[in-house]
């Protein structure tokens, strides 16, 4: 039986419309991740990505996942409480169109609903700023967590695409 899903394309244009969040503790830091680790990324993209249907790289072989770490438009930052892993966003640079993508996003299961997701949009929105950037976009499904669509317009994105999918 196939499932109805609405995939929602949001973008934010400036800086200046973000609607930031802040770092609820001292305890949290964000890191970029150097030296990269693909292995990390597809940890982080398999436990989050579990509950919401990303399947799309459960396929890749690793020298697939190496060669997308690889890339120099591929930034990936961790989010960590102390030394503990809590959640990811991956950023892929589209310089030659100035727009960033945030391709995966997410918060581990143990952390999720304390408000950790609206700091690491924040994060997310302005590390892609920091390149001579006009746009970020991302998009988002009904499958992602039931606060997602509702997070990304809270921080200042706008929705510029909405599709129904059978899957």
């Amino acid at each position: 039986m196939k499932q109805e899903v609405r995939r929602n394309y949001l973008e934010i244009n400036s800086l200046q419309d973000l609607k930031e969040s802040k770092l609820p503790s001292e305890d949290y830091s964000l890191e970029l991740l150097d030296p990269i680790n693909f292995q990390l990324n597809k940890f982080l993209y398999k436990n989050i990505g579990k509950k919401h249907n990303w399947v799309d790289r459960l396929i890749w072989s690793e020298q697939q996942w190496i060669d997308y770490i690889l890339s120099k438009k591929v930034k990936t930052y961790v989010l960590k409480y102390k030394n503990d892993l809590v959640g990811f966003f991956e950023l892929i640079f589209h310089y030659e169109k100035k727009e960033v993508e945030i391709a995966y996003f997410g918060i581990l299961e143990e952390y999720q609903n304390k408000k950790l997701g609206s700091y690491l949009l924040s994060r997310a929105i302005k590390k892609s700023f920091v390149e001579n950037i006009n746009r970020v976009w991302v998009h988002t499904c009904s499958l992602d967590h039931k606060n997602a669509l509702t997070n990304y317009i809270n921080r200042g994105m706008k929705i510029y695409k909405t599709e129904i999918l059978k899957i």
